[in-house]
């Protein structure tokens, strides 16, 4: 059964909600709340990290999409709003994807399950530290999506419980706060549990999921020999496989998939914004650009999964619903986000070893890439100068295969950033030109109610 993130998490969720520091400021009197109070029992530390996890579904519901594809090159938009905003580069404080609150929710949240479940078990309790594994698990995933989006933010590791604290925080260098990010995925990658032989083995943080997400933690920093030893974690982990093609579309449409490694869970009553963003019959919010139409080879057998290849101008994406799926309706919808598969790994594994160099590494590299695209129905390349002639290097091969393989799924425009090719792709098509601009400005509601925090450079 997908997990609610269970009803014994209300209590905290209600009980956090006075506290969990939507936007560092609002805070209650310290006597209003006491989180040692809470932390009394063991449901009560598990309640503690299911509220991390509710947090996480409020976080990635839309915003999946607008951070990690609105302002990349593989959707188009005929709607104004956000997706016009971020699409012609155009963001303001005012933006609702510049909102970080429910990141910050999630930061406070796994703050206090930190700070206390070591309250309720002995020291080195096996399911203590595997409760305070998730909590940092799940920190580190708040933390790297807010380092990648704002750049330096502010950066909070202890739960308010006092009125000397200081609620008015400023930025902190994003290179500090992605070495707490890294320690934490450490922590999570050594405690957490192995498998939980179900379903939360996908919806939540098990040694596979800590070393996945710390692999893309690498790759951001570009700390390649380090995302390759990750990395062989995860693909010698038995809990992963890739799937088969027939059953590619089942892994977004249906989840659980064995080639997921982290999604965020969903059901009938924990929706998600999926259908309004991709969906929706009359016209999604996003649909397939031109340009990345016209990217994918001949005979690739992902195509028919992704969109309705017969209308010159597809008006959805159905990746996530299902191929054929027929929706004219823009009610939420319950299909999980997968943040964390196993293809994107075996990607970034390949693009590490290809940034390493080497004639054993650009092998293993290339093998990669072939396992990706022969899967996909597209010929291997029998050598790099195979890949070289059709897209100019063997990186740049890898990239459109993540452009693909990984299409619509917030991976694009961080690919882009962090490979320093935003700004010659996304030139061309909306002005990109500064690198000041690849962060998004901090929201105006942040900005009005910390006097310690300055707006982005770029926004000024």
């Amino acid at each position: 059964m997908k997990l609610k993130y269970i009803k014994t998490a209300i209590a905290v969720i209600v009980l956090l909600q006075v506290t969990a520091c939507t936007d560092l400021l609002e805070k209650d009197p310290v006597s209003s709340f006491s989180a040692s109070g809470f932390y009394k029992t063991t449901a009560d530390a598990q309640a503690g990290v299911y509220g991390i996890y509710d947090a996480a579904q409020s976080v990635f519901r839309l915003n999946f999409c607008y951070w990690g594809e609105g302002r990349a090159d593989n959707v188009q938009t005929a709607q104004s709003g956000e997706s016009l905003v971020l699409s012609s580069n155009n963001l303001t404080a005012t933006a609702s994807s510049a909102d970080w609150t429910n990141l910050y929710t999630m930061v406070s949240r796994a703050n206090y399950a930190i700070k206390y479940i070591p309250n309720v078990y002995e020291e080195d309790n096996v399911a203590g530290r595997q409760l305070i594994g998730q909590a940092r698990a799940l920190r580190a995933l708040a933390y790297f999506y807010l380092v990648r989006v704002w750049g330096d933010v502010p950066f909070i590791t202890e739960p308010y419980t006092s009125g000397d604290q200081d609620i008015f925080i400023g930025k902190t260098d994003k290179e500090i706060i992605l070495d707490q990010v890294e320690a934490d995925l450490k922590y999570a990658a050594e405690n957490c549990v192995e498998k939980y032989n179900s379903n939360n083995d996908r919806i939540m943080f098990t040694r596979g999921g800590a070393n996945g997400l710390l692999t893309q933690v690498y790759m951001w920093r570009h700390k390649y020999a380090e995302a390759v030893t990750t990395s062989s974690l995860v693909m010698a982990n038995p809990l992963y496989s890739l799937v088969a093609i027939a059953d590619w579309g089942k892994m977004f449409s249906e989840s659980f998939a064995k080639e997921s490694i982290f999604e965020v869970g969903y059901n009938d009553t924990e929706t998600n914004g999926l259908r309004t963003l991709y969906a929706v019959g009359s016209y999604a919010i996003y649909t397939p650009s031109e340009k990345w139409k016209a990217s994918i080879e001949a005979g690739d057998l992902r195509r028919d999964f992704v969109y309705d290849i017969v209308p010159a101008d597809p008006k959805a994406i159905w990746k996530y619903l299902g191929m054929g799926v027929s929706d004219e309706v823009s009610t939420p919808a319950k299909q999980d986000i997968i943040l964390i598969r196993l293809a994107d790994i075996m990607l970034l594994r390949a693009e590490a070893l290809n940034q390493i160099g080497g004639a054993a590494n650009k092998a293993e590299a290339l093998s990669l890439l072939n396992t990706i695209r022969t899967r996909a129905g597209i010929p291997a390349f029998d050598t790099e100068a195979d890949a070289v002639a059709m897209y100019g290097d063997l990186e740049s091969a890898i990239l459109q295969e993540r452009s693909v393989e990984l299409c619509y799924e917030g991976h694009r425009w961080f690919d882009l950033v962090r490979t320093g090719k935003a700004i010659s792709t996304m030139g061309p098509i909306n002005g990109l030109s500064n690198e000041d601009n690849l962060v998004w400005p901090i929201h105006q509601n942040s900005l009005n109610k910390n006097p310690n925090l300055t707006q982005n450079s770029f926004y000024n």
